[in-house]
């Protein structure tokens, strides 16, 4: 709401333009002295008293408050709408083509609720595009707008930043965001489904690299189960955008704004497919683990499809590191290969865990086609990626394997210096440095485990 005088001076212009006295304005409610006052910005009218002067007036509360139509922020709304599905069922680029120009005019003209929602919009697209350094400043900008509110409306930018500095390398980083906002929502008695559904599905991706795995089983387990249940909601959101249009065409903003948030909402819920590829990608990769190789494989393909066909190929060629790795153990060389050379060519964008993984497979490709130079120069090429991420286990294992490699090629010191390397980063399979796990949904929501 603007300040008194702004507000009086608006009344008293607005006034004049219809041809009303202070006296005609006020009746029968208040008095000329009232209006005169208040146009003069001697006073600040109440709720009550701006209502009924908008009424008289014929304008909107929210013009009459802030200046601006209310049809300018609903139409903002709405292209904030159209750029969600875009996000939802297309590419980034495209999707951020539209977010762009809509933050410019939410800024503008000062609507806090509909920039946060471009910052987040904006901040989902680096995501999907590895433009991580601009994901981070995105979210942490809205959540900065965000300060103050309860914490399942800041689970969004808070998920965002995590999976940004988790892509970055930064594990152990993203894990305490992502386990302490779990934890404080699930503490607080009354969990939002939608938000502990984006956490869960985050924080298996650093729950693997750090070897925590029963943690990050425990967690798909339970993003699945409280993963929204729709028929096609894409077709449903089409209708309330349809809605809103027509609404608005009408002039009839708060019902357009009504129509709106339920395809917002939907299309939240159709973002959530991208979340849900990853728990596909946590069940193949604990099912290669246990060496069901073929169901694997199925699995990963799953999580690849839904997450090519959203043309995110950062997360894409993420899930095609682990579908290498089953490839590779069925002895499929090449098409493991094939794979792994489309991650490589991300260069920098695809952090340092999976770069660092991408090159330890090429090395075991390498070495088991009695290639154990270039074998040599892919592990030590990975080793340098993982040095700097954080993921103990899998450092672990590549000291292990360059240390093996070195001793059978006769290079006894060289292969001591690499075990060594390794012993400083042995963990226990499926176990962590962190904390307490984070505790679990109360109520209705409990699962068990």
């Amino acid at each position: 709401m603007d300040e008194p005088i702004e507000i009086g001076h608006r009344v008293q212009r607005l006034r004049a333009e219809r041809g009303l006295t202070q006296k005609q304005l006020a009746y029968p409610a208040y008095s000329a002295a009232y209006v005169s006052t208040l146009e003069a910005g001697k006073v600040r009218p109440s709720e009550t008293a701006l209502r009924f002067l908008a009424g008289r007036l014929d304008i909107s509360f929210e013009e009459l408050v802030t200046g601006r139509p209310a049809a300018l922020a609903t139409e903002l709304r709405l292209g904030l709408t159209d750029a969600q599905r875009a996000l939802a069922t297309g590419a980034a680029d495209e999707a951020a083509d539209r977010y762009r120009p809509l933050l410019a005019e939410a800024e503008r003209l000062g609507l806090t609720a509909e920039r946060t929602e471009a910052l987040l919009g904006l901040g989902d697209c680096a995501l999907e595009s590895g433009e991580l350094t601009d994901a981070v400043a995105r979210f942490e900008a809205a959540e900065r707008l965000l300060e103050g509110e309860p914490l399942h409306r800041r689970a969004r930018p808070i998920r965002g930043r995590a999976v940004a500095l988790l892509l970055a390398g930064e594990l152990r980083y993203a894990c305490y965001l992502l386990e302490s906002t779990i934890d404080e929502l699930n503490t607080g008695g009354l969990p939002d489904p939608e938000a502990l559904v984006l956490l869960y599905a985050a924080v298996i991706g650093p729950y693997i690299d750090m070897g925590a795995h029963a943690r990050a089983a425990h967690a798909a387990e339970l993003a699945l189960a409280l993963a929204p249940r729709v028929g096609d909601p894409a077709l449903v959101a089409g209708m309330h955008r349809q809605v809103a249009r027509t609404f608005l065409a009408e002039g009839r903003p708060a019902d357009a704004d009504a129509s709106l948030a339920k395809a917002q909402a939907i299309y939240r819920q159709l973002r959530l497919g991208a979340d849900l590829a990853h728990c596909h990608w946590m069940r193949g990769y604990v099912q290669a683990q246990n060496g069901e190789l073929r169901a694997a494989e199925v699995e990963l393909r799953t999580a690849r499809d839904m997450l090519a066909a959203r043309r995110a190929a950062l997360y894409t060629a993420q899930v095609e590191v682990e579908l290498a790795d089953v490839l590779r153990r069925l002895g499929r060389y090449e098409e493991a290969a094939a794979l792994l050379a489309e991650l490589l060519e991300l260069g920098d964008r695809h952090g340092a865990v999976h770069a660092g993984g991408a090159h330890r497979l090429l090395g075991l490709i390498a070495q088991e086609r009695g290639d154990t130079d270039a074998a040599e120069e892919h592990y030590v090429r990975a080793l340098a990626l993982l040095e700097r991420s954080g993921a103990s286990g899998d450092l672990a294992d590549l000291c292990r394997l360059l240390g093996d490699l070195l001793r059978q090629a006769g290079r006894t010191e060289a292969a001591l210096d690499a075990y060594r390397t390794g012993l400083g980063h042995r963990a226990a399979p499926g176990t962590t440095t962190l904390g307490p796990a984070p505790a679990a949904p109360t109520g209705a929501l409990r699962l068990s485990r």
